[in-house]
């Protein structure tokens, strides 16, 4: 079995390929990694999400961890992912595990390592990391000791820090606006980690909460824990029965983040970043964005406006936490719902953006709607998708060969100014357009992202593409 240790970790099927063994392996070998990156007295955070077996396969890895010399500090309750990464900063720790699958189908769990700065693990750090996993797996040298041993030792210790997270939120918004709002919201946080975190710090602020779907469910309700549009249904409805201001989702481990207004119109991850840049560049922040070259063009127009710089990254999200962290990025965001600012951790944080969405409408005093048509009538309207085209193992590598060398001088009867292979291929056209292939790392698909000014002009660069790649 091949253990796959990307910037998300290593994800798979329970009791097929993610079993205790395996835990226990590609726990070694993360122990294997901070022993000989460091010889100092190690703590280590261990986070977990609300999945099938969570708990228990924190508690096996810290059995590992321990073993190996490190000092655990072990969640007494699921914590989502953005809080084991505030964790890792507050604690002074080397790191943590985070035991999740994020929005991945219930019949799958994960665990990824967060590194000492409490963002996502960059490339160099996951390919050691599986380097010494693969020796672990040739020598099944692995070394345990019990978990009760491990307490009597005073080498594993249960925390919380769910209040001094919620008190670091408070501190990046506007409380007093928020306070003075009198909004009705309703919380979803998809029976994942986020349970208990946003309904609370938007009742401590004054707001008028209900929320649903807010208990331990394994099965995530018979859905995916994606806060999509099509899998928000529930609240979607729930917000528009009962005049709610806003709809906020989180998915499974509350990294990323779903927005319905009070319409129940589902607003896309494009537009929350461009309502939250502008927000914050309004309120006073100054500095420039970065975004992945999937995300809208809308960030670009702002920056330019405020004389701001922004910086494109490949997708992942910890490009963007890397420049969060060294080029004082006022705010980071990927188009597939992640988003960190400044003076936070450079980790996703969907309790984050769904908080400072709340201070964006009790700020401006109307709905998500109202606030996107002003942008658009100041800035031009763009309409974004993204399609996945499935094919064969074959057929994908025949596109691949053909984009090496693909170069149109024209699309959707657009003149082409420039070629970028940042990640995969995107195409920019002299009307300010854009679309990006990408072919997905671990299956036969490819993804078309495409960004214009109206919804026709969108479907003939898609069709322009796919009948030049004969996809």
């Amino acid at each position: 079995m091949g253990i796959k240790f990307g910037t998300d970790g290593w994800r798979a099927v329970i009791a097929e390929d993610f079993t205790f063994k395996n835990v226990e392996i590609v726990t070694q070998g993360i122990a294997d990694y901070l022993n000989e990156a460091s010889q100092t007295e190690k703590v280590l955070v261990i986070g977990y999400d609300n999945r099938f077996l969570s708990p228990e396969f924190s508690k096996r890895a810290a059995e590992v961890l321990m073993a190996n010399g490190l000092n655990i500090l072990i969640s007494d309750k699921a914590m989502p992912t953005p809080v084991t990464a505030y964790s890792v900063v507050e604690k002074h720790a080397v790191g943590a595990l985070m035991f999740t699958a994020s929005h991945n189908p219930p019949s799958h769990n994960g665990v990824k390592f967060i590194p000492y700065y409490g963002g996502p693990a960059l490339p160099e750090i996951t390919d050691s990391i599986e380097k010494h996993v693969r020796k672990v797996q040739e020598s099944l040298d692995i070394k345990h000791i019990p978990y009760t041993k491990g307490q009597e030792q005073g080498k594993v210790r249960e925390i919380n820090v769910m209040d001094q997270y919620i008190t670091k939120l408070k501190d990046l918004v506007d409380q007093d606006v928020i306070a003075n709002s009198g909004l009705k919201i309703a919380v979803d946080p998809m029976y994942g980690a986020g349970v208990g975190y946003l309904d609370r710090v938007l009742t401590e602020l004054g707001c008028n909460v209900t929320a649903i779907n807010n208990y331990r469910d394994p099965l995530f309700g018979g859905k995916m824990p994606e806060p999509s549009e099509k899998v928000l249904d529930e609240l979607t409805q729930m917000v528009k029965d009962n005049n709610y201001d806003v709809g906020l989702a989180m998915d499974g481990d509350a990294d990323r983040f779903g927005i319905i207004d009070k319409d129940g119109t589902f607003i896309t991850a494009n537009q929350v970043l461009s309502m939250l840049y502008l927000h914050l560049l309004k309120k006073g922040e100054k500095g420039p964005v970065t975004k992945t070259v999937s995300t809208t063009q809308m960030l670009n127009r702002i920056a330019k406006h405020y004389g701001e710089q922004i910086l494109e990254t490949p997708v992942g999200f910890k490009y963007i936490g890397k420049n969060l962290m060294e080029e004082g990025c006022v705010l980071g965001g990927e188009e597939s719902g992640g988003l960190s600012i400044l003076g936070h951790v450079p980790e996703k944080d969907g309790i984050l953006a769904c908080l400072l969405i709340v201070e964006l409408i009790a700020k401006e005093g109307t709905s998500l709607s109202d606030i996107l048509q002003e942008i658009d009538e100041k800035y031009g309207k763009l309409v974004n998708e993204r399609i996945d085209v499935h094919t064969t193992y074959e057929e994908k590598e025949r596109v691949l060969s053909l984009l090496e060398k693909w170069q149109p001088e024209e699309l959707g009867h657009k003149q082409v100014v420039d070629i970028s292979k940042v990640d995969g291929l995107k195409v920019s056209l002299d009307d300010g357009s854009w679309v990006l292939i990408r072919p997905s790392g671990t299956e036969s698909l490819f993804r078309i992202y495409g960004e214009t000014t109206d919804l026709e002009q969108l479907r003939l660069l898609q069709n322009d593409v796919r009948s030049a790649l004969n996809i």
